[in-house]
């Protein structure tokens, strides 16, 4: 069973929860600013800031509520694909070994079981894909809802910031860049303090 297809969101939701557990506690307040920018702001300079992704996907509340809902689904859609899948293996198994001891009373008795044998095993494919379906929506629905609050966050930010450009900065996409560049705190901070969050505890749990 290709389970790889509709489980790689719990690849995210690991790696989410380990990124939490170095969560810095001690974030500066919203009106404090990241370390000093005075040579980024001399005279025909472009001013230009970052944001860590990592450390936004750990810090903000959204992302850590929202891959809590998707580890719930992906644990609940892996949790019944097994057991529909433990139930076919026992009817084929229990299939093969009536035929082995003569246990039908026809060779049509036989083939109607195979059939709905063979349509069990449809069925569980078809909810394969129906479960991948709707993990892979949910999965694209956080990522929309992350760029828009972002997007949306910054734009207000940026009113009093002027940055000439802010960029995210995942892994090494960016090579080398001072800290006096980084604004991710800032971001944290701002984001959090607008976040109102609509899940339930039940959806997380």
């Amino acid at each position: 069973m290709k389970a790889n297809k509709f489980f790689r969101v719990m690849a995210l939701a690991a790696v989410s929860s380990a990124v939490l557990a170095s969560c810095n506690n001690a974030a500066p307040k919203m009106d404090e600013q990241p370390a000093d920018k005075s040579s980024a702001a001399a005279s025909g300079e472009v001013k230009i800031a970052y944001v860590e992704v990592d450390s936004l996907m750990s810090q903000y509340q959204f992302c850590k509520d929202f891959t809590l809902v998707l580890q719930k689904k992906g644990n609940n859609a892996r949790n019944t694909l097994t057991a529909k899948q433990k139930q076919l293996q026992t009817a084929a198994a229990n299939f093969q070994q009536k035929v082995q001891n003569n246990g039908f009373q026809s060779r049509e008795q036989a083939a109607s079981v195979q059939a709905a044998i063979e349509r069990q095993g449809q069925d569980l494919q078809e909810l394969q894909a129906r479960l991948g379906s709707e993990l892979d929506a949910e999965t694209a629905k956080y990522n929309q809802a992350l760029r828009d609050s972002l997007q949306n966050f910054l734009r207000e930010y940026n009113k009093t910031k002027k940055y000439d450009m802010i960029l995210s900065k995942a892994g090494d996409n960016i090579l080398l860049a001072s800290k006096r560049y980084d604004i991710t705190q800032d971001v944290v901070n701002g984001l959090n303090k607008r976040y109102k969050s609509t899940f339930k505890e039940s959806d997380k749990k």
